[in-house]
């Protein structure tokens, strides 16, 4: 891969891994928080409604907040089945009150066996896989584990093993596993390696991989996810999923003014 293009991305990838990304996205909703497990709750919720309207998600996110009295882990612990009842109307697209509550049993579950949701991924994983995939399916088998979990709720937290892409799982991951000083990501989570991160693939990055070459694989789907990642691992083996910063910025940034990005 050429140096011209390595060039190229690492300079989108600085320009947009920066503390003036965080406000106009999902992000920015755990940013809010201090404690490691609000981060995490807020952070992989958000992450699992990320599709449609960024400011759409934010504004969901702001009400799940505010359902959960601004203090989402302490909501978590103490909440009783009665106040389960004020989630009931809550939707975002297809996500209704019915997947809400599954979600708050299985936060409420996890959480008081769990110090942090970092455990959930990595008794998945081995230390010397080469990526996180499986982590994610462990993850998405225990995630629908409990007894009462409801069918229609499995589409919001995909898995490898539907050849899914993960994109909302992988870019929660990136959230909490990166870590450098640009302040954006979180690098809370220890036991996961920046290098076993894999690229969140949506339809901006898959468009602006194409273009530059690096996703040839005609389905969007797992396999593509691998072979764009193995591309970004060429650039930089330690941290492949910093250039998700280069390419989601660019698909922005050509979708806003086509034509005019300086292509290599």
């Amino acid at each position: 891969m050429g140096t011209r293009l390595k060039d190229f991305l690492d300079y989108y990838a600085d320009k947009y891994n920066r503390p003036a990304f965080i406000p106009g996205d999902p992000i920015a909703i755990p940013h809010r928080f201090h404690i490691l497990q609000d981060i995490e709750i807020t952070g992989f919720w958000v992450a699992m409604l990320a599709w449609g309207q960024r400011i759409t998600i934010l504004n969901k996110a702001e009400d799940l907040i505010a359902r959960m009295d601004g203090a989402p882990y302490e909501f978590i612990l103490q909440h009783e089945e009665k106040d389960r009842r004020r989630f009931l109307d809550f939707k975002h697209r297809t996500f209704n009150g019915t997947d809400a509550l599954y979600f708050l049993e299985f936060f409420q579950h996890y959480y008081r066996r769990h110090h942090s949701l970092e455990q959930a991924f990595t008794r998945h994983l081995n230390p010397d896989s080469p990526h996180a995939g499986p982590a994610l399916e462990g993850f998405q088998r225990d995630f629908f584990a409990l007894p009462d979990a409801p069918e229609r709720t499995r589409k919001h937290v995909a898995t490898p093993a539907r050849r899914s892409t993960c994109k909302r799982l992988n870019m929660f991951l990136r959230w909490m596993v990166r870590r450098d000083n640009c302040g954006v990501d979180f690098g809370l989570w220890p036991n996961i390696q920046p290098r076993q991160l894999l690229m969140p693939l949506d339809v901006h990055v898959d468009r602006v991989a194409r273009r530059l070459g690096l996703l040839t694989r005609k389905q969007t789907d797992w396999p593509g996810v691998l072979e764009l990642t193995e591309h970004m691992r060429r650039l930089d083996p330690e941290d492949p999923a910093r250039y998700d910063f280069a390419l989601f910025g660019l698909g922005i940034l050509e979708k806003e003014a086509p034509g005019e990005l300086p292509w290599p």
